[in-house]
């Protein structure tokens, strides 16, 4: 992996991983309804939810600020717990396990970042630096591991809702003059689980850039807060944009000719 490359997913995934803070934040501020259901598992009413909302928000929000202006270890390592956990909700409040399986790219993108940034000598409170890129090929394995696994789950998750016709899709399918939404919809969630399985197991520069183009595209067209459920799928076009800087022949040859002269 050339410099110039490792510079390229260094900010991709950055950027991906404060589009995530940074949108998910966007929805506490306007208080999105369906926040109820997640703050409902611990319990918690209606009324205390909408408090609360606009507090977690604002914290996202900032969260993602500081990954733009001063990107601290401890805030990558936050995002793959907070990611995580805010996706496991969904299951948690009866919806289905494909919402958190879809979601991968929001624990994954910063997941990818502190593989990519990790020596014996990181520090938590200590800035990410495109300076602290780890050249070798062990880092290059595991950062390539870790992007197929969460590309892979991403697209079977969304895929999966597209199987059991989540009424969302449904409604993007219809926006865009589809009348047997349905079928498109079964046509496309089966084609993505079919892509999903290839990245697992070989990733291929090509397919991978018409993926990430499609996953960028079908965003745009949520019925609601469109922008905001855009920039909230940063992690997901950052994961699958680093893989593909990383399943490039180039790359690949580098690598190759840089053990044979070591």
């Amino acid at each position: 992996m050339r410099a110039e490359m490792e510079k390229k997913i260094y900010y991709t995934l950055r950027v991906a991983s404060a589009m995530c803070f940074i949108g998910h934040g966007a929805f506490g501020i306007i208080t999105k309804a369906i926040w109820c259901n997640y703050f409902g598992v611990f319990g918690i009413d209606h009324a205390t939810a909408y408090t609360l909302m606009p507090y977690v928000g604002a914290i996202d929000i900032m969260m993602g600020l500081l990954i733009i202006f001063y990107p601290l270890r401890i805030v990558f390592g936050w995002l793959v717990v907070w990611g995580f956990f805010t996706a496991s909700l969904r299951p948690l409040s009866g919806e289905p396990f494909a919402e958190l399986l879809e979601r991968a790219g929001n624990c994954g993108a910063p997941l990818a970042m502190l593989l990519l940034t990790y020596s014996f000598n990181s520090k938590w409170l200590k800035p990410v630096t495109a300076k602290q890129i780890q050249i070798s090929e062990t880092t290059t394995r595991h950062l390539k591991l870790c992007l197929r696994i969460v590309v892979c789950l991403l697209f079977i998750g969304h895929g999966w809702l597209n199987i059991i016709e989540k009424k969302s899709l449904l409604d993007q399918y219809h926006a865009l003059g589809f009348s047997n939404v349905a079928g498109v919809a079964h046509v496309i969630g089966s084609f993505e689980i079919l892509a999903a399985v290839s990245f697992l197991f070989k990733p291929v520069s090509s397919v991978l850039l018409i993926f990430f183009i499609w996953k960028m595209f079908s965003e745009l067209f949520y019925p609601h807060w469109e922008i905001f459920e855009f920039i909230e799928r940063g992690g997901s076009y950052g994961a699958i944009l680093a893989l593909y800087f990383l399943a490039r022949p180039s790359s690949v040859i580098h690598y190759s000719i840089k053990s044979v002269m070591t």
